[in-house]
């Protein structure tokens, strides 16, 4: 494999959950110029230009998004704003300079209704405001005629910033008992293992034919499990961790969807077949109980998370 130049990397939503780990996680690829919102906002056109023709990075990686999944059914403009029309914004800047562009999207995206994975053509039909935006910000990028590639994931977790993990973790502290959906299944995906998983990918992406290899692909976590397997996982680590506080955690009571409605529809089904990715650049991501474990001893130990099976 030929050696990659080093890259000018521009990374979007440096603050968030993925965008705090890419930037551990890149710099062997290049200089990492890392902005938050405050430096170029998504939502405003002329700060999204003038952040991208000042910097002029050779490679766009797109960490940012709206991410409220339920308040966006009330804000469809600023998810359209965000998911959408900044992705398009971006695209035709990076044409302009010669970048090429690493965006992520969701396995919201479908609508969950089959039984098995799902594989990167399978048709899409979003459920919700979020899940279509999501879905217009792909289309824009794979119109953009630039080199890219759409990274597709599910249930984002992470040692910082707002999310399932920390949520839950917190509330079994406090509570005697938490009601957590067990009929909605997927693939719970460490920020930190998106992040590793993308500088492989990059590295071998741009050091091949990065047009002939842009496209969409899923990049998950391995097993799957529901939002109650995922809490009771990570609530027996706590234990193990911390066995002075085991007692004290809720206990957990697996519940339906229909029992906890929500403004924004789920997907039953989240599970992606990342086999496309597998092949095409020999990334597999580690099970999602191990990536799991390593996230929590991390946090016990006072550091983030870094470990990876790549």
């Amino acid at each position: 494999m030929a050696a990659v130049p080093a890259q000018r990397i521009l990374v979007t939503g440096c603050d968030g959950q993925v965008g705090w780990e890419l930037q551990r996680a890149l710099p062997r690829l290049g200089v990492v110029i890392a902005v938050n919102r405050m430096q170029m906002d998504l939502a405003t056109p002329d700060a999204i230009r003038a952040c991208v023709r000042a910097n002029r990075p050779t490679l766009i990686v797109n960490a940012a998004a709206y991410t409220a999944v339920d308040k966006a059914e009330s804000e469809p403009a600023a998810a359209q704003a965000i998911n959408a029309t900044a992705v398009a914004l971006l695209g035709e800047e990076a044409r302009q300079i010669g970048a090429a562009m690493i965006h992520y999207s969701t396995d919201y995206v479908f609508d969950g209704s089959q039984s098995t994975p799902y594989v990167e053509s399978d048709a899409t039909n979003p459920l919700s405001v979020y899940g279509r935006t999501k879905l217009a910000g792909e289309e824009a990028l794979a119109s953009a005629e630039i080199p890219y590639l759409t990274l597709r994931t599910s249930w984002v977790y992470g040692a910082r910033g707002r999310n399932f993990l920390l949520t839950i973790l917190k509330l079994a502290a406090e509570r005697p008992e938490l009601r957590i959906v067990a009929d909605q299944t997927g693939a719970p995906t460490a920020a930190c293992e998106i992040a590793n998983a993308t500088a492989a990918i990059a590295e071998r992406w741009l050091a091949s034919d990065p047009v002939q290899r842009s496209g969409t692909y899923h990049l998950t976590a391995s097993g799957k499990t529901t939002w109650h397997g995922f809490a009771q996982e990570a609530l027996r680590l706590r234990a193990t961790l911390r066995p002075q506080e085991a007692s004290r955690l809720a206990r957990l009571t697996a519940i339906s969807t229909s029992e906890y409605p929500t403004p924004a529809a789920r997907p039953k089904n989240s599970q992606l077949n990342c086999e496309k990715l597998a092949q095409t650049f020999s990334v597999r991501m580690k099970d999602w109980k191990i990536a799991l474990a390593s996230v929590l001893q991390e946090m016990e130990a006072g550091a983030p998370a870094t470990q990876s099976a790549l």
